[in-house]
């Protein structure tokens, strides 16, 4: 089930989670469960608190310091012991280390279908203050492409790659690190001039430059187009897999009819949940409320939330070439809103092609 924090519960988590961390903090004695801060190794704060698992349902845990080569083993010594499971939240702030260690942690997250952020550890006020801007370069940052679900940097946090003079001198072959990027789904073709000619030591991406190739993918995996192009009704189904579920929208059309039609795979549970506290049943268009629905027009079906509206044939064109498509149910306030956006740019292609069998199959009126 999606659902927005509120600024005011976001601000209540930081208050209490950072009582609940205080033992993870420098200078205080650190649980089982933490790796204080040493020189020259990777420190690891977990915080597992009432109050954390709560808003984020899973832990949020920091790595920080220096990416040693023994790392690797003392996260899967935890992830082992069931202190870090399955799905958790990773923060990363590093900016030197040893890179096939740095490898070894991203398997891990990989394994353990774990989300990567930047973000510097929680400190408690009687905590030395330390600098709020995270940065993962070198080691750090093919750590983080092994997050099954990586968000892009916010604010002042940074992350950088390591051009290819400064990776020469890092101990895996050429061979292991490409090796490494393919298993990872992470190209960095993009970047491949000004690796090979960069004399800086590190490489600073933008945010936009992570999302728009894929580097990072705040909590979403690609897009997938299936079309079906053949009269007399071709489709298009358009599916993604984010960390909050599978997602559903198929397209269809006939002789002066086109339908879509929306599926958010929740669960039966939850889709009756939602229903019960949902006042507005809606598809977007580009961000805005365009297709409201009917009283009873959302819809259990099965595991999903399902909603089925009929689209004027003439605008084809516009639901085609919209930036993005969704479909929400909102409650008496927007603290409960559930359902997702498709950002459209990278099938493009797919959709224009199903425009023309669309023509094809069943032309509509050009007056």
């Amino acid at each position: 089930m999606r659902r927005y924090l509120t600024p005011c519960a976001l601000w209540l988590l930081g208050c209490l989670v950072a009582a609940g961390s205080h033992a993870h903090d420098a200078g205080t004695p650190a649980p089982a469960s933490a790796q204080g801060p040493t020189a020259g190794r990777l420190s690891i704060q977990l915080n597992n608190d009432r109050m954390t698992l709560a808003i984020t349902k899973v832990p949020q845990v920091y790595l920080y310091g220096v990416i040693d080569a023994d790392a690797p083993q003392r996260f899967e010594s935890m992830v082992a012991a069931g202190k870090i499971p399955r799905g958790s939240d990773i923060y990363l702030n590093a900016s030197s280390g040893d890179l096939r260690a740095g490898m070894a942690l991203g398997r891990l997250f990989r394994k353990g279908a774990m989300v990567t952020h930047l973000g510097t550890p929680r400190r408690s006020r009687l905590a030395t203050k330390i600098s709020k801007t995270a940065t993962c370069a070198g080691a750090c940052s093919y750590a983080y492409f092994g997050g099954l679900y990586r968000w892009a940097p916010t604010g002042s946090d940074r992350i950088g790659l390591a051009p290819h003079q400064a990776m020469a001198a890092q101990t895996p072959e050429p061979e292991q690190v490409a090796a490494y990027l393919k298993e990872m789904g992470i190209n960095l073709g993009p970047f491949a001039t000004t690796l090979a000619t960069s004399r800086d030591p590190v490489v600073w991406l933008t945010a936009d430059q992570l999302t728009s190739t894929g580097l990072a993918n705040n909590a979403r995996l690609p897009l997938t187009v299936q079309s079906l192009l053949s009269p007399p009704a071709p489709s298009v189904t358009l599916d993604q897999v984010d960390r909050n579920g599978h997602h559903r929208l198929v397209i269809q059309c006939r002789p002066g009819q086109l339908t879509v039609t929306s599926f958010d795979m929740v669960g039966a549970a939850a889709a009756r949940e939602i229903l019960r506290r949902g006042t507005l049943a809606y598809i977007e268009i580009n961000r805005q409320e365009t297709l409201l629905q009917p009283p009873g027009g959302a819809r259990a079906v099965n595991d999903s939330l399902t909603m089925t509206h009929d689209y004027p044939p003439t605008q084809i064109g516009h639901l085609l070439l919209a930036r993005t498509i969704g479909a929400w149910v909102d409650g008496r306030n927007k603290s409960f809103r559930n359902g997702f956006v498709f950002e459209l740019d990278p099938v493009r292609e797919d959709l224009k092609k199903y425009y023309s069998a669309c023509w094809k199959a069943a032309p509509w009126p050009t007056d």
